[in-house]
């Protein structure tokens, strides 16, 4: 099947993820984990095989097959040569298909096929005194053909190795309709063709499927091994282990834990867990997408260790932009500074903790909240609050991102610091509570709601995804759609630029 197209690419960046990856027998097993993972479904898979036959078809129509010349001995006409050119598969429909998991590899059967073909046909013949010759068009109908193909994916050193494992191509039979032409010549090209179009046709067919494996091994093994969505972060996508096969579906993980761009990993900070699939049968989506709660704790450690989780509260009302607002909460700071310009500047003072409970993402943020007063042109740091947050998130899908909500469920606060003296921590704990929901909350979920790619290929939309938090990991479970001429925004389809 010769990949030359856009859409042919993008249907097999889908096609590795599901059911092409299948473990051959010599594969070793590994003691590495990943933190994405994800599980292809009887559903997923029958549309993933859809999907490979429709664009394959596509790819290799028109068919080219090679001249054939043959001499025949014809009644009452005698010797007669014989040809055809111009032979080309204009038109090929696999009615059913079906696709099986072995121990060893995948099986595709594409049978009931028929295949449209047009030709010329030319012949002559010598009597004894002039050489008679003609030529015409002739149509084709090929009936009945099967194509039938093994394959395997082994993981080598994180990236993918594709093994064309068996195939084959039988055609049952033909139909030739032949415009115009003596009245033996039908019969003629019957005897003299049949069986060399048949063969023909299937040794074009089993061409391309090894041309087509070729390039698509070529494809597994330029995929990256990580992946840019910033230039703060970027995501580790090595496949690990050995993908696993059950009944139903096709299970595989990649690393998942984001990086630095120093490109140093953050999976050293973390200790490798026992992988642990849910079952998925009768998992009525075509794909569940499972994301450790690791994965989340690495991007919040990258973005803390690169210094980007601090920032001046933004879209606060006038009243406490000015000292005279805080007159009565913290007196000191109006007498020293009056009617002074301040901020408010929130400074996470280490990683965020992020843990995945039942139907909920509970999220401590450790913080220092920095009273700055506008003295002169001049800004002085007067007070220093430390904030323990605790927040509840929620998980939401927008197009193919992971995004989500946060909102305030608890708090408290101490005096890290102050140079005006002792603050009324009981006064501020009421301040503090309308600060953090009405401005540090909408701040956080002003950065939430782009969220970040979930690994899909280029051209592939969630559909109807539903989302799961369970078992320390949140589940994206979701039917898909395919569209050739989607455009992917940078950093949103992650695979689209392999």
């Amino acid at each position: 099947m010769e990949i030359s197209s856009k859409s042919m690419e993008d249907a097999i960046r889908f096609i590795f993820f599901s059911f092409l990856l299948i473990p051959a027998n010599t594969q070793l097993e590994s003691n590495q984990k990943g933190y994405i993972s994800a599980v292809i479904s009887t559903k997923g898979l029958d549309f993933a095989k859809d999907l490979l036959i429709e664009k394959a078809v596509s790819s290799i129509i028109p068919l080219q097959l090679s001249d054939i010349e043959k001499s025949a001995k014809i009644p009452v006409v005698g010797k007669v040569r014989m040809g055809l050119s111009d032979v080309v598969i204009h038109s090929v429909d696999f009615p059913f298909s079906s696709v099986a998991t072995g121990d060893s590899g995948i099986v595709l059967v594409a049978s009931g096929a028929t295949a449209n073909l047009n030709m010329k046909w030319k012949y002559s013949y010598k009597t004894w005194i002039v050489t008679i010759s003609d030529q015409g068009t002739a149509t084709v109908e090929v009936l009945g053909m099967v194509v039938w193909l093994k394959a395997a994916v082994i993981n080598e050193e994180g990236t993918l190795k594709l093994f064309l494992l068996d195939y084959e191509c039988h055609v049952k039979d033909i139909s030739i309709n032949v415009d115009g032409g003596a009245s033996w010549l039908y019969q003629g090209i019957i005897d003299a063709f049949r069986g060399k179009i048949m063969s023909e046709v299937e040794d074009a067919i089993i061409k391309k499927i090894k041309e087509g494996m070729i390039k698509l091994d070529s494809l597994l093994q330029s995929l990256p091994k990580q992946l840019q969505v910033n230039s703060v972060v970027a995501l580790n996508v090595t496949f690990m282990d050995d993908p696993l096969l059950t009944n139903s579906s096709v299970e595989l993980e990649i690393n998942g834990l984001f990086n630095g761009a120093d490109e140093i990993s953050v999976s050293n900070y973390y200790s490798k867990r026992a992988r642990n699939f849910l079952p998925c049968n009768g998992l009525a989506k075509m794909v569940e997408i499972s994301l450790h709660e690791k994965v989340f704790q690495s991007a919040g450690s990258v973005y803390f260790h690169a210094d980007h989780m601090h920032w001046t509260l933004n879209k606060i009302p006038e009243s406490l932009t000015n000292t005279a607002g805080w007159r009565y909460i913290i007196p000191q700071l109006y007498e020293q500074y009056p009617n002074d310009d301040m901020k408010l500047h929130v400074t996470v003072t280490s990683p965020p903790v992020i843990r995945i409970a039942d139907h909920d993402v509970d999220t401590t943020i450790y913080a220092d909240l920095t009273f700055e007063v506008l003295d002169s042109s001049e800004v002085v740091s007067i007070a220093c609050i430390s904030l323990v947050i605790s927040t509840s998130c929620s998980a939401e899908i927008h197009r193919n991102n992971l995004t989500g909500s946060i909102k305030l469920t608890n708090f408290t606060l101490s005096l890290a610091w102050s140079n005006i003296g002792n603050l009324n921590m009981h006064l501020l704990q009421a301040a503090m509570s309308t600060v953090l929901e009405n401005f540090f909350m909408p701040d956080l979920n002003l950065h939430l709601r782009n969220g970040f790619p979930l690994p899909l290929p280029h051209g592939f939309t969630l559909q109807n995804a539903e989302i799961v938090q369970l078992d320390s990991k949140v589940m994206v479970r979701s039917d898909l759609s395919y569209t050739e001429d989607m455009i992917s925004r940078p950093g949103i389809n992650l695979l689209a630029t392999a």
